[in-house]
C-alpha cells in the first residue's frame, strides 16, 4: 500500500472541488486549477476530506496512487497559498530587471535576454540579483524557474550564473601551475 497515496487530503474552508470523468477542478481564493487524471484512479470526495484508492495492485496503479494524491494536494495548496520559487544571480555585472511584463537578464552575453511569463504566473525582481517566480500551479512555477535558470546555469569553477536560492553548487579546483 502506498504510504503517501493512502493519506487523506484535508479540504480547507473556501475551497471547492469538482470531479469530472477524467479531470478534477479545484476553485479557491487565489484561482481555479484543472488537471486531467487517470480514469482508473478512484477519487472519493467527502464533506471535508478527499481519499484516493487504486483499483488493483498492478504496478501501474501502484505508481499512480501516490502521484494522484500529491497532484491533488498540490492543486489545493496552490489555490489557497500559492507557490513561489526564488532565484539568485551570482557574478560581476549580472543583473535582472523588470520592464513591463518582461524579465530582462544581463548575464554576460552580448545582448540582454528577455523572458515573458505565461498567463497565471508572476515574476518579481526585489533586487537586481534576486528573482521570484509566483503562481498557483506548482508545475508551471517550477518550469518557468528552470527556464530562467537555463539562461546561464551556474558553472563549477567560480559559481557564476543563475541558481536557486538554497542550491549548493559543487565547486571544482582550478588548474594549478607547476613551479
Amino acid at each position: 500500500m502506498s504510504r503517501i497515496g493512502k493519506k487523506p487530503i484535508e479540504l480547507p474552508s473556501g475551497v471547492e472541488i469538482v470531479k469530472g470523468e477524467d479531470s478534477i477542478t479545484v476553485k479557491g481564493p487565489k484561482g481555479t486549477l484543472t488537471k486531467h487524471l487517470n480514469k482508473e484512479m478512484i477519487v472519493n470526495i467527502e464533506s471535508n476530506e478527499i481519499t484516493i484508492e487504486r483499483p488493483s495492485d498492478k504496478k501501474d496503479h501502484r505508481s499512480l496512487h501516490g502521484t494522484t494524491r500529491t497532484v491533488i494536494a498540490n492543486m489545493i495548496e496552490g489555490v489557497t497559498k500559492g507557490f513561489e520559487r526564488n532565484l539568485e544571480l551570482v557574478g560581476v555585472g549580472y543583473r535582472a530587471a523588470k520592464q513591463g511584463e518582461k524579465l530582462v537578464l544581463s548575464v554576460g552575453y552580448s545582448h540582454p535576454v528577455e523572458i515573458i511569463a505565461e498567463q497565471g504566473l508572476e515574476i518579481e525582481v526585489p533586487t537586481q540579483t534576486k528573482i521570484t517566480v509566483k503562481g498557483i500551479d506548482k508545475e508551471k512555477v517550477g518550469a518557468l524557474a528552470a527556464n530562467i535558470r537555463s539562461v546561464r546555469e551556474p558553472e563549477p569553477y567560480k559559481g557564476k550564473g543563475i541558481k536557486y536560492e538554497n542550491e549548493k553548487i559543487l565547486r571544482k579546483e582550478g588548474k594549478t601551475s607547476k613551479k
